[in-house]
């Protein structure tokens, strides 16, 4: 089911990016479904109201409108998210919404990176760790940080969906198999 709901998804999200990118406002469009995506998330009420089915589809509907102006006021996303209300997929609004980013970062020419060091970087250090990636890929690099002190030392960067390991923890790792073998 998570691969069907993940090609659905896309399917929302690419007639909404096609409808952004005809009216020139697709990141805009993609920040309002980013912040509703968040909101469900983090609102197990919200989850719980919309996909129980005690509530009827038109109290479910007053409860979505409430909310939608004050966090995606574009007619589009509202339609949108009540599309999948209607529809009974609510539920992958989140997927959509990442299916969303993925289109923009493709048509922006930038990529996502998540970069995990064993202490907190300073501002050289991921400096040039963008500049390295950006180069690698070719692509702007939009670059989040985490600490994971296991690593010893080094950095594992996630970009693209390709992991670059340079942790101590894993050149270890690796001279021990060989060591055993």
């Amino acid at each position: 089911m998570a691969v069907l709901g993940g090609s659905i998804a896309r399917r929302y999200a690419r007639a909404i990016f096609a409808i952004g990118v005809d009216k020139g406002n697709f990141e805009i469009l993609g920040r309002q479904l980013a912040d509703l995506a968040e909101l469900w998330k983090e609102s197990p009420v919200l989850r719980q109201t919309l996909e129980n089915p005690v509530f009827k589809l038109s109290q479910k509907r007053m409860v979505l409108q409430g909310l939608m102006p004050r966090i995606a006021p574009a007619r589009q996303v509202q339609s949108l998210a009540l599309l999948l209300l209607e529809r009974r997929r609510i539920a992958i609004l989140p997927a959509v919404a990442r299916a969303y980013e993925e289109m923009c970062d493709e048509k922006l020419g930038r990529v996502r990176a998540r970069v995990i060091s064993a202490r907190p970087l300073d501002i050289a250090s991921e400096a040039e760790i963008r500049k390295a990636l950006e180069k690698r890929t070719g692509k702007k690099v939009l670059m989040t940080t985490a600490v994971d002190a296991d690593l010893i030392g080094g950095v594992v960067a996630h970009v693209a969906g390709v992991v670059l390991d340079g942790s101590v923890a894993s050149r270890l790792s690796a001279l021990k198999t060989r060591l055993l073998n």
